[in-house]
């Protein structure tokens, strides 16, 4: 028996367009410490490799200003500021809806691989009653391992019940394409997210709009 279609989504900048509130409690923990304020497009470009790395990221703008303080204290100071209102700004991106109703209704398993942690990835899934039609959510701090890590979607996949030749990942960064290519699925890079045009390279496919991702899944594994 064929194995199901399983299409793994990334999070941030790929299903939802969480950097208003990522970048406002940034600057609420900077104002905290005291150190300067750092704009939307600055913060962007800090997004996609989990809490700890966009919080030391916010930190080392403030330069030598910053180098006392203690970047895990730091980083539950964030959290408790953005898991209380993690959509509070953001919102789904055009057609994300509509594209995941798409796919889980022509019998496509979903989930969802991000680095951000798996309690406030759940918590917003939920807010969009999203939850229920995910086969599978990770976080960040689910394994041992996170994205570029192939194991991170690997796992994902296993508690999919998937398989990696059936799978595809979904993601605006080049940890999902890494991580993705790493763990033997197809890959497709999501173009209107917040990564950088040179991290497109290795995938399988690019989709500009969300409206493209069943067209693209079901060309790369045909039903």
């Amino acid at each position: 028996m064929t194995a199901e279609r399983l299409a793994i989504f990334d999070l941030d900048g790929t299903l939802l367009d969480s950097l208003p509130d990522l970048a406002d409690c940034g600057r609420k923990l900077l104002a905290e410490y005291h150190l300067p304020s750092q704009n939307d497009l600055a913060v962007r470009s800090m997004i996609g490799d989990g809490v700890a790395a966009l919080v030391s990221r916010l930190l080392d703008t403030g330069g030598e200003e910053a180098a006392h303080i203690n970047r895990e204290e730091a980083c539950e100071r964030y959290m408790a500021l953005y898991e209380p209102r993690a959509t509070r700004l953001s919102h789904l991106f055009p057609f994300v809806r509509e594209t995941l109703d798409a796919l889980h209704a022509t019998r496509w398993k979903l989930a969802v691989c991000t680095n951000k942690p798996e309690h406030a990835a759940r918590a917003i899934l939920e807010q969009y009653d999203l939850l229920p039609m995910m086969a599978a959510i990770s976080g960040g701090d689910s394994f041992a391992v996170r994205k570029p890590n192939p194991h991170h979607v690997m796992e994902t996949i296993r508690i999919a019940n998937g398989t990696p030749s059936r799978s595809i990942m979904i993601g605006d960064h080049r940890n999902d394409i890494l991580s993705g290519n790493g763990a033997g699925t197809a890959t497709i890079f999501a173009a209107w997210g917040y990564g950088t045009p040179g991290m497109r390279k290795e995938a399988s496919a690019i989709a500009d709009s969300p409206e493209d991702i069943l067209p693209l899944v079901n060309k790369l594994i045909p039903s």
